[in-house]
């Protein structure tokens, strides 16, 4: 007679786990679909901020090339005051400023950021197009040796707080970080390139090409995280969670790698975004040091030839590049740490 009875309560509480998984699983999903709306309306207020952010950018970049005495062919010796008068009227240069701008911001409508004013044949797209894939390659492998370099760095000197290989790599970090990077540049080639003969003087396409502009690009990001590394994590480690870890008997390498490096890292995703943005679009004085064909290069040659064009294009496509990575770190927050929910 128990068994019936028995049967009749396991099929009860059998029931009653299933309804109960059932309303958690309901939940899970509601707060899933409210935290993917929160996410949508957080991406949809950045890019309005953005919008209005570039369109500022614009008009100031604008204004300010055209607030310079001269024009684009003012420093051309080889052009007659007629011959300057024609490309004036050919590039348009003689309406007023308001039709020009409207102009030129129809054409970023369609993602065209107009002629060079110095390169016949040539767009400010086409300079985009052949540099910035050569400042990302070398943006690229910086960034790697960046990460690899700067974490272990700052993760060994927080581990010998206070002994001499912190000490050590705090005084590295510290020239690092107050050493232009064209000085770091000029010294790289004198010593492994003029000195020693190990490296070549300028960039090519070969491995060995790479490793000066790459430590000359990323010695002044190393230095700045290695520190930035350090102080996160002697931070974290001074909270009761990591002394409660520690107080059941974990390793201090189980204790670093699974508690307090996740949260030790936000510090470095933050600065992540703009550093990687603007190792991608290279830096203008060590691209021209080591000759590298990249976005800087024309930058840098535009500045010096008065090509309009090509500087608010370049400093345009940096400014959209760089906020674009921004919101990307900021998107990505919420899967290091969970506690950071997006606010509508």
């Amino acid at each position: 007679m128990e068994a019936p009875g028995a049967c009749s309560a396991s099929f009860f509480f059998i029931a009653r786990y299933f309804n109960a998984l059932k309303r958690y699983c309901f939940v899970l999903k509601n707060q899933a679909a409210e935290e993917a709306v929160q996410m949508v309306k957080y991406i949809a207020k950045r890019l309005v901020m953005m919008a209005a952010a570039m369109l500022a950018i614009i008009v100031l970049t604008f204004c300010l090339m055209h607030a310079v005495p001269g024009g684009p062919f003012t420093s051309d010796r080889r052009a007659t005051p007629e011959v300057e008068a024609a490309l004036n009227e050919k590039f348009g240069l003689n309406d007023s400023l308001p039709v020009q701008l409207l102009r030129y911001m129809e054409g970023l409508l369609h993602f065209d950021f107009g002629p060079s004013y110095k390169y016949r044949g040539q767009t400010v797209n086409d300079f985009i197009e052949q540099g910035f894939p050569v400042s990302g390659k070398v943006g690229l492998i910086t960034v790697a040796f960046v990460l690899l370099a700067a974490i272990p760095m700052g993760i060994f000197a927080a581990v010998k707080n206070g002994k001499w290989q912190d000490m050590l790599i705090m005084a590295i970090a510290t020239i690092g970080v107050t050493i232009p990077s064209f000085v770091i540049a000029s010294l790289l080639i004198y010593i492994f390139a003029y000195q020693l003969n190990w490296l070549p003087t300028f960039w090519d396409w070969s491995a060995a090409g790479y490793i000066l502009p790459v430590v000359a690009l990323g010695g002044y990001s190393v230095s700045y995280m290695a520190r930035l590394m350090r102080s996160s994590l002697l931070e974290v480690m001074g909270q009761d969670y990591i002394r409660t870890a520690r107080a059941k008997g974990l390793s201090e390498f189980k204790v670093i790698t699974r508690h307090a490096l996740r949260n030790a890292l936000l510090p470095i995703v933050t600065v992540l975004g703009p550093t990687v943005a603007g190792l991608l679009t290279g830096s203008f004085v060590v691209e021209s040091i080591f000759g590298i064909p990249g976005l800087g290069k024309y930058f840098v040659n535009s500045v010096s030839q008065r090509d309009y064009t090509t500087i608010m294009g370049v400093t345009i496509f940096y400014a959209a590049f760089l906020m674009a990575m921004t919101l990307v770190v900021d998107v990505f927050y919420c899967l290091i740490d969970p506690r950071i929910k997006y606010e509508d």
